[in-house]
Formats: structure tokens, C-alpha cells, sequence
């Protein structure tokens, strides 16, 4: 059975860091794309960055880009979000899945709630 669990969230001040975690049950993620959403309090679903299994580029929306860095440990069987200088626009729930796009993905996990507030 294919399983993702995130892990991580909390809650943080502004300019703040967090690492979340989205580990890999019953698949190995060193051959699937691994995507982070979000969905802020009353917003929908967005995509936040990206890992691609097949050549191990990196994508990230504008609002992170240069604070939040995605990277994937095959040992671990797990894919990372590390988050920096956090601002209270980037708070809501993260959830990873087995894409780049929501569209595409097939397995999603339960998410981790990250709040930035002071």
C-alpha cells in the first residue's frame, strides 16, 4: 500500500524556519515525483515546489523561491521541505503527493499544519 506521511509543522514567528518531512511507505520515492502543497485558511490547494524523479530538477513557486528548499534523501525514503524566513502568508496545511501538479497525483498524504504568527 502506497503511503505518504508529512511531518514537521508547528507553529513559528516571522522569519522563522521549519523542515518538514514527507516519508515514503510501500514505494520508493527515488522514482517518483514528490510535489509540496498548501492550502491557506479558506484558500484552495496550491503547489509549492516540486522534486522530478527523472532528472532531479527542483521547481518552486515565485513567493518561495530563495527561502524554501525541497530535496529528497533515498536512504531515508523521504523528500524535505526546509522553509526559511517564514512569513505569515506562507501558514496552512502541507500536504505532499506524487506529483508536481494536483491534477496528476494519485496519492496524497494527511498534511502538517504550519502557522507563522508572532
Amino acid at each position: 500500500q502506497v503511503q505518504l506521511v508529512e511531518s514537521g509543522g508547528g507553529l513559528v514567528q516571522p522569519g522563522g524556519s521549519l523542515r518538514l518531512s514527507c516519508a515514503a511507505s510501500g514505494f520508493s520515492l527515488e522514482h517518483y515525483t514528490i510535489g509540496w502543497f498548501r492550502r491557506a485558511p479558506g484558500g484552495v490547494r496550491e503547489g509549492v515546489s516540486c522534486i522530478v524523479s527523472s532528472d532531479g530538477s527542483t521547481h518552486y513557486i515565485d513567493p518561495v523561491k530563495g527561502r524554501f528548499t525541497i530535496s529528497r534523501d533515498n536512504a531515508k525514503n523521504t523528500v524535505f521541505l526546509q522553509m526559511n524566513s517564514l512569513q505569515p502568508e506562507d501558514t496552512g496545511v502541507y500536504y505532499c503527493a506524487d506529483a508536481c501538479r494536483s491534477s496528476g497525483a494519485t496519492s496524497w498524504g494527511q498534511g502538517t499544519q504550519v502557522t507563522v504568527s508572532s
